[in-house]
């Protein structure tokens, strides 16, 4: 313990010296707040560890915003058009876009009254884009014509899950986060494609960057049989239960989807569902990431995002920098016209419900 508060007064100590050498000899004025901010950012950097991070007091309440399931905005997802203007592309539902009448194939001309052509691209998304509760004016061209809207700023539910039955008795399922309203649309769609006759389920959590393990753990809960799911590994080699189900389970023939994009939580979630579900795997091989990260809120107002632990399913070993290997792996063409992989994954689960016959 002695070492360490003598190591700790030696950073300070060094610290002092490099800022007073800098307040004497600096040539300009600069700005004191970001000089800290930076000084923390460069503190968590030098850990060497991409996954943790320090965030201003802006940033950490920008990622709560995130993990809560929400973003700030309008809700469209827009395209450079050859002219240089933006064109919607997908507008979110239940968004402030939406309420005001934003169609996909609409081009934004105008915001705040700047030609969008002159701003270039990054500069006219930034516009757009605001904090909760202020208004953008945009200018937008539909069939020709030209017309003004004004849509005020919010903060909306992001949608993460969406389903539907596939061939009349597939219900497939793509989950693309997992954050905290995942678990309320999850249940909903699980519920609707029960009812509608689902005798089998397809999940697809290509390009699921992953997100948070407590969301996780609610999803996987009414899918897998009782008992210890998956654990995680912190300083000093104390292991720690982090996922758990209870007794209620879904004895259906499962299959999901990955991909290279298929990281962090949505890796733990078709790990846990092939090593306690039987579910079959169909794509390409996962990113490797098995590594726990928590956020804390610093006095300063800001957040500290730190890796903290490994984690694993209690039936196999840890897919850090490995990522999972599909059971049935499935590559995509260029010259493909349609999903392959999703193809296949529901021939996987006719085949499987063929022999349970």
């Amino acid at each position: 313990m002695q070492y360490h508060y003598r190591r700790t007064a030696e950073k300070f100590e060094r610290l002092a010296d490099l800022d007073s050498y800098v307040q004497e000899n600096f040539y300009t004025e600069y700005d004191e707040e970001t000089l800290i901010d930076s000084m923390l950012k460069g503190y968590v950097s030098g850990l060497g560890d991409r996954y943790s991070h320090y965030m201003t007091p802006e940033e950490y309440d920008a990622l709560m915003t995130k993990e809560a399931g929400k973003t700030i905005g309008i809700g469209v997802t827009v395209k450079q058009t050859e002219t240089h203007f933006l064109e919607v592309i997908e507008v979110q539902e239940n968004s402030p876009a939406q309420k005001a009448g934003i169609q996909a194939g609409d081009i934004f001309t105008k915001v705040e009254n700047e030609n969008i052509a002159e701003l270039g691209y990054e500069e006219a998304v930034e516009q757009v884009k605001g904090e909760e509760g202020t208004t953008v004016h945009l200018t937008l061209e539909r069939k020709g014509k030209e017309q003004e809207v004004s849509i005020v700023r919010e903060a909306f539910d992001v949608q993460t899950v969406a389903g539907e039955l596939l061939d009349g008795h597939i219900g497939y399922i793509q989950i693309s986060s997992f954050r905290e309203n995942t678990v309320e649309q999850f249940e909903k769609e699980l519920d609707e494609l029960l009812k509608a006759g689902a005798d089998s389920l397809l999940f697809d959590v290509r390009n699921n960057g992953g997100g948070l393990l407590s969301a996780l753990e609610k999803i996987l809960d009414p899918l897998l049989p009782e008992g210890d799911i998956a654990t995680a590994t912190y300083q000093g080699g104390k292991t720690q239960v982090v996922v758990k189900s209870d007794a209620k389970e879904l004895n259906l023939p499962m299959v999901v989807l990955v991909n290279g994009n298929s990281a962090s939580a949505a890796e733990l979630f078709s790990a846990s569902l092939r090593d306690f579900r039987g579910a079959k795997l169909v794509g390409t091989q996962t990113f490797g990431k098995g590594i726990m990260q928590v956020t804390a809120k610093m006095e300063d107002g800001g957040g500290l995002t730190l890796t903290v632990a490994t984690y694993q399913t209690t039936k196999s070993e840890c897919y850090h920098e490995i990522g999972l290997t599909p059971d049935v792996v499935v590559e995509i063409s260029e010259n493909d016209t349609t999903d392959v992989q999703l193809e296949a994954a529901k021939s996987l689960l006719r085949e499987e419900i063929k022999n349970e016959d």
